[in-house]
């Protein structure tokens, strides 16, 4: 295990557990976090935190902790500040990654602060940390016609969208770790559209 916060980083991949929300859009981070922990070669294991984390470095060096939680959306902020606290890392040091249907499907955002656009695990995280941590936004757009959004999240990705959810999973994953190795200036320049 990874204790040096020299470069450490702390990437949390937002999604509500159980089989029934694995494939659901509200779960695309944990998606891109599994990404991560296949890329690294290593698995996803539990953390006192309420969290599985694989640790893995870099090429370039840093020490990445990726997570996903074993808690509901709503229930973010806490696994997450245990999560830093337990690694030493400051918010500057924390990305998270999250769905976000004011952008469209398969488009990527990376920001550092603000609000939280009525999304219940950044509210969560938000209230305990505050919000100066970076966020990987992936779009999952709006849904069609009179369906309530809060239903559309929690539903599986359509069989059009499947056929590209890998590469989107894909470049999450690049951005975060353009993030990490370039800042978020030139990540922004290459992933945001």
């Amino acid at each position: 295990m990874f204790r040096s916060t020299k470069d450490r980083w702390i990437i949390v991949g937002l999604g509500n557990p159980g089989p029934e929300y694995e494939r659901t859009r509200h779960n695309i981070g944990a998606m891109v976090i599994s990404e991560l922990a296949q890329r690294s070669g290593k698995k996803l294991s539990s953390h006192k935190s309420r969290a599985n984390v694989v640790e893995y470095k870099l090429m370039s060096g840093e020490s990445i902790v990726a997570a996903t939680l074993r808690c509901y959306m709503n229930e973010s902020g806490g696994p997450t500040k245990s999560l830093v606290d337990f690694y030493k890392v400051k918010s500057d040091r924390l990305i998270v990654i999250h769905d976000e249907l004011d952008i469209p499907f398969e488009a990527i955002r990376l920001k550092q602060g603000g609000g939280d656009n009525g999304h219940n695990g950044l509210k969560s995280i938000t209230k305990v940390m505050g919000a100066d941590y970076f966020r990987i936004r992936m779009g999952i757009g709006r849904p069609m016609g009179s369906q309530d959004p809060a239903d559309f999240v929690l539903k599986p990705f359509s069989s059009e969208e499947r056929k590209h959810l890998p590469t989107f999973i894909s470049s999450g994953a690049d951005s975060i770790e353009a993030l990490i190795v370039d800042g978020l200036e030139k990540a922004q320049t290459k992933f945001n559209s």
